[in-house]
């Protein structure tokens, strides 16, 4: 218990604040590192059972299965980067010659079809006449504003491209590292939240892998699954940017937004093109791959953690709205820790024989009661250290 007096109370003022004050340095420094250092550590205990598994084809070679996990990441978030961009860039010509016949020519008449859209297809087919009728001066009085806006929005965000490769190289960097030290970096944790909370501190911890497990499974599985299937009806029925549609598909999914926008758009691409029945198969295509996910994702999310759904969901879409993408699997990891601490600190509540009125507790159950409350597992198991003459029970 601290000192009372004026002057062990200001020095342990004093040594709180300068604590503080290193913790909070500390934070400030490696703050740039944060977000590369989550996506390592959801990627790491995501993947972890696969590193494992090679390890163990690789004779139990621990460097040579992360330098194929290494490579793996690299091929997996390289090669859709590298499709998209490939793919624009071959294109170039032909977008610029397609806006360029737009703004020479305007728009044609709206097709019949978009009208038979319930609730928005009359709205879009007034507009899209209008924007027609006005010709091409009034095509280009009506957008210009809006893609100065877009064009001002693109330049700021060049930028952010440089950002984004140092964060994707930090990532691997510290992938590689856990990758390598996982197990010492498990059992720190581990050490760490048995001497805040005991077994609910380590319970916490291995739930929280369990969440980010099971979120990487439900989540990232199905989105790639999605846009995978999604991308491959693309490019039979023809439509163009294929790859780098794909690759927004992917982005999409993984945001929780859908395939739809993209297939949906394709669809209407080929029935304005004049293939209805490209078009039919695709949208076919479209409403199988979009409810995919109603049944995947809950089967690889129960297989990964033994949690409600709604908690799980409720943790990807809150995360993701405050977070950002990186909420997605911080959401889900902090709800399911304070459900599975919540559900503890009630079940000992209840657990506890209840008194009958005007009865006291015994003085050895009292004390008994007072020393577990008081002391951790870790202290319990440290006073038994000490004692090695006792017999166990």
């Amino acid at each position: 218990m601290l000192s009372t007096t004026p002057s062990e109370l200001a020095r342990n003022l004093l040594v709180i604040l300068v604590l503080s004050l290193l913790m909070i340095g500390t934070l400030w420094v490696l703050l740039p590192f944060l977000p590369a250092f989550i996506w390592a550590v959801t990627i790491v205990a995501s993947t972890w059972p696969l590193l494992v598994g090679l390890q163990r084809r690789l004779w139990g070679k621990r460097w040579l299965a992360t330098t194929v996990m290494i490579f793996g990441m690299l091929v997996i978030v390289v090669a859709p980067l590298s499709a998209a961009i490939g793919t624009l860039v071959g294109h170039a010509s032909d977008i610029s010659e397609q806006v360029h016949s737009i703004g020479q020519r305007g728009l044609p008449m709206p097709p019949d079809w978009l009208a038979r859209i319930p609730v928005v297809g009359q709205r879009a087919s007034d507009e899209w006449q209008a924007l027609a009728v006005a010709g091409p001066g009034g095509l280009v009085a009506r957008v210009q504003p809006y893609a100065v806006r877009a064009a001002s929005w693109g330049f700021s965000k060049l930028g952010s491209v440089g950002l984004l490769v140092v964060h994707l190289g930090l990532t691997l960097i510290i992938s590689g590292i856990l990758f390598m030290q996982g197990e010492r970096a498990a059992r720190a944790l581990i050490r760490v939240a048995r001497r805040l909370g005991g077994d609910r501190g380590e319970e916490s911890v291995r739930l929280a892998g369990m969440s980010i497990r099971a979120v990487a499974l439900g989540i990232v599985v199905t989105a790639v699954s999605q846009s995978l299937l999604g991308g491959l009806g693309l490019w039979l029925t023809g439509v163009p940017l294929s790859g780098f549609l794909t690759a927004l598909m992917l982005v999409l999914c993984i945001a929780q937004i859908g395939p739809f926008p993209v297939l949906l758009s394709s669809v209407a691409w080929l029935y304005w093109q004049g293939s209805p029945t490209l078009a039919t198969l695709l949208l076919v295509l479209s409403v199988f791959i979009g409810m995919l996910d109603n049944v995947m994702r809950p089967i690889l999310i129960r297989r990964g953690a033994d949690l409600p759904m709604t908690l799980i969901l409720a943790g990807v879409l809150g995360g993701m709205l405050t977070l950002g993408i990186v909420g997605l699997f911080v959401g889900p990891v902090i709800l399911a820790v304070t459900y599975t601490l919540l559900n503890a600190w009630i079940n000992d509540g209840l657990n506890r024989a209840p008194l009958a009125p005007g009865v006291a507790p015994p003085a050895s159950a009292a004390s008994t009661a007072s020393a577990s409350d008081v002391s951790s597992p870790v202290d319990t198991t440290v006073k038994v250290a000490e004692a090695p003459g006792e017999k166990r029970s």
